[in-house]
């Protein structure tokens, strides 16, 4: 092909892009593409799994082979990295979650004329693609979509759906936004539904917050060895098997550490896995995920003292940061500078950052490394397969 450039990497938002800066959409490493824009597949460009790619906004890079996705999601992390003059001291092997591992998701539905149509939204607009089938979703996720479009053609209104669904110990908890249940025949059919899906929670969210409609049992979510109650909209690591990477990586960081701060600790994700014989102080602003990490440490006796704290208002002093062995923080996306601020302040040596921005993760562990800590160890984490959201792990020393 003449005057054809080479597609080099894939950028942040998905596009490949040529030496001299061209960016060309669905173009993957190895990919030629011409003047005129025709593209022609190089070795690593495959026929994607789904038919509704790439309209469908669920997934962004299905036409990367397993080379050029787990090549996309380590040079996210460790440019992002270099863009802020870091040195790494290793980067360790990249974990890619695979196909039909999403434990939780949000789906959106709307009732049309002919029923309904449930699934993911198109990439950039509002348009519901219908999903008639899924590479992402664990099964037992999936399952429901052809129960909930009937449920939604019966008795959502004019107004789109919204269908969270995380996959816990006991089942499926399942929470509906929009859909219109007034009168006892609805409830009815809500509760019929709930039993013939074998549900183990149905909420309903009216605008004020989700309400149970079903629950059999209370929900719990093994964190660690140890069952944590589950509250309603709880944070959960997208898959299993990226938690347990992410899990290990902090077991091996903090190896020898006997206090720990966990902080935005959430339901306890990291601090039950390090608990015992570490003691670990769990930090966490939202009051239901601290109040159920609290309760599941006194009822297992686990070493875990559960604070609920602010850490944006208030984050951790440098006093309070040094007398502790190691920190550990999994902040959300926007980062934690402020907080990061008072441990490079502090006496702390030892910090494990996990995130799931590799952008203010940078930011932040440049203010670190200002203060005398070295990047060790790095990790990139792809458990949003096909996407191009990115994780990682992340240990500091000085």
């Amino acid at each position: 092909m003449s005057d054809s450039e080479i597609i080099e990497r894939i950028a942040a938002r998905g596009d490949g892009i040529t030496a001299s800066g061209r960016h060309v959409a669905g173009a993957v490493p190895g990919d030629a593409v011409a003047a005129d824009g025709t593209l022609l597949a190089g070795p690593h460009h495959v026929t994607p799994p789904c038919r509704h790619f790439p309209e469908c906004g669920g997934c962004q890079l299905q036409q990367a082979d397993e080379t050029a996705l787990r090549q996309f999601v380590t040079d996210r992390v460790v440019h992002a990295a270099e863009g802020q003059g870091i040195a790494i001291g290793e980067v360790l092997p990249t974990h890619l979650s695979p196909a039909n591992s999403r434990r939780r998701a949000t789906l959106h539905a709307l009732r049309t004329a002919r029923g309904a149509v449930l699934g993911f939204r198109e990439g950039g607009a509002h348009r519901i693609v219908d999903m008639r089938e899924c590479h992402i979703l664990v099964p037992e996720l999936f399952a429901l979509v052809g129960p909930l479009r009937s449920l939604v053609a019966e008795h959502g209104a004019r107004q789109p759906v919204d269908i969270e669904l995380t996959l816990v110990d006991e089942g499926v908890d399942c929470t509906l936004k929009g859909i219109e249940a007034d009168g006892l025949a609805a409830t009815e059919a809500l509760l019929d539904f709930a039993r013939a899906n074998a549900l183990a929670r149905l909420s309903l969210d009216r605008g004020f917050g989700p309400e149970t409609v079903w629950e059999p049992q209370p929900l719990t979510i093994t964190l660690g060895s140890f069952p944590v109650p589950f509250p309603q909209g709880s944070f959960l690591q997208p898959t299993e098997d990226g938690e347990g990477v992410l899990v290990g990586d902090a077991r091996a960081f903090l190896d020898g550490a006997t206090t720990i701060a966990d902080l935005f600790s959430g339901l306890g994700t990291f601090a039950f896995a390090l608990a015992g014989p570490r003691k670990v102080l769990a930090v966490e602003a939202a009051r239901d995920a601290h109040l159920a990490c609290k309760a599941a440490a006194n009822m297992r006796g686990v070493p875990v003292l559960a604070l609920h704290r602010d850490l944006f208002r208030n984050p951790l002093q440098p006093e309070e940061a040094g007398r502790f062995g190691a920190i550990l923080l999994d902040p959300p996306r926007a980062g934690a500078r402020d907080q990061v601020v008072q441990i490079a302040a502090s006496d702390a040596a030892r910090v494990v950052y996990v995130s799931c921005n590799p952008a203010s993760w940078a930011r932040d562990a440049r203010t670190l490394v200002e203060a005398g800590f070295r990047l060790e160890k790095l990790r990139p984490v792809g458990q949003f397969r096909w996407s191009t959201h990115v994780e990682l792990s992340s240990y500091f020393t000085r």
